[in-house]
């Protein structure tokens, strides 16, 4: 049998809302334990649906936030699911806030209540719920990241092909704080042409090596001017290489393919560019 639960705006469902409507606790354990629902904390639901890591993380932020007091503001990585800022192997254990306060940060199993007071300028609200901004929230999670330097590039790649004002990036950059000069040195070689997290992690393993650092997203033309190739990196157009990740393989998906459809495709691609001499590299 369906069940139709109470949700609010941000599809949560609140205990006591769903027992003013007549679910019992045992119903709704009940639920948790089938799968229909997603216990986010106590008090607090979702329905499971075929929400993936990102979606689930942002209603615990977002629930997070209502139940909190303050001039509070989802910052981290809380902040970028919100914008839609792409991260590498973030941490979506616990929803981030800054609570608006100088003192009294502390961790539980769901929440980060971070101490700080973030200014009106670098504050933006999102569905009606405070966070960061932009800029902020990239150089917040480039200078925590756990995944460093690549981490650092991945975020602020992404914050630059969502419009990111590069200028207040490098403004916010000048403040000394933990994991800032890695920041640095990341935004250093930030490019909105990186089209995913698993590009820039590609690219920051080259930069990391010494390696000269590639062009991005060049297109190839054979003799009579048709279009072969759109590549991930290039070295002035006689080396290719080709970040190969699952995600990527997701996405060149056309209506009615599977993956054996995809790779075929992407072989006879590399054969056109190896045609006109360009040698072609891939790696995962």
């Amino acid at each position: 049998m369906t069940r139709t639960y109470p949700v609010d705006r941000y599809g949560l469902i609140h205990r006591g809302r769903a027992k003013a409507a007549g679910y019992t606790d045992y119903e709704l354990n009940s639920a948790v334990n089938r799968g229909e629902l997603i216990k986010l904390f106590r008090g607090v639901l979702i329905p499971a649906d075929d929400r993936d890591a990102l979606g689930t993380h942002r209603s615990l932020a977002i629930a997070v936030y209502l139940g909190a007091v303050g001039d509070k503001v989802l910052s981290h990585e809380s902040a970028a699911v919100l914008l839609g800022l792409e991260m590498l192997k973030p941490d979506l254990t616990r929803a981030q806030l800054t609570t608006g306060y100088r003192a009294g940060g502390r961790k539980d199993a769901h929440r980060h209540m971070r101490v700080g007071v973030i200014p009106d300028e670098q504050r933006t609200v999102v569905d009606g719920i405070a966070v960061t901004s932009l800029e902020r929230t990239a150089v917040d999670v480039a200078c925590t990241t756990a995944m460093g330097f690549a981490g650092a590039l991945a975020v602020f790649d992404s914050a630059l092909r969502n419009g990111a004002d590069a200028e207040e990036i490098t403004r916010l950059l000048k403040r000394k704080r933990r994991g800032v000069e890695c920041a640095r040195r990341a935004f250093d070689f930030a490019d909105a042409s990186a089209e995913n997290p698993g590009e820039s992690w590609g690219r920051a393993q080259m930069i990391e090596a010494g390696l000269p650092v590639p062009r991005l997203q060049h297109m190839f033309y054979d003799e009579r001017g048709k279009l072969i190739a759109r590549t991930d990196y290039d070295w002035e157009g006689q080396l290719v290489a080709e970040f190969d990740g699952d995600v990527k393989y997701r996405k060149l998906l056309r209506p009615g393919e599977n993956a054996t459809d995809v790779v075929t495709r992407e072989k006879k691609r590399e054969d056109n560019l190896r045609r006109i001499g360009v040698m072609v590299i891939r790696f995962t």
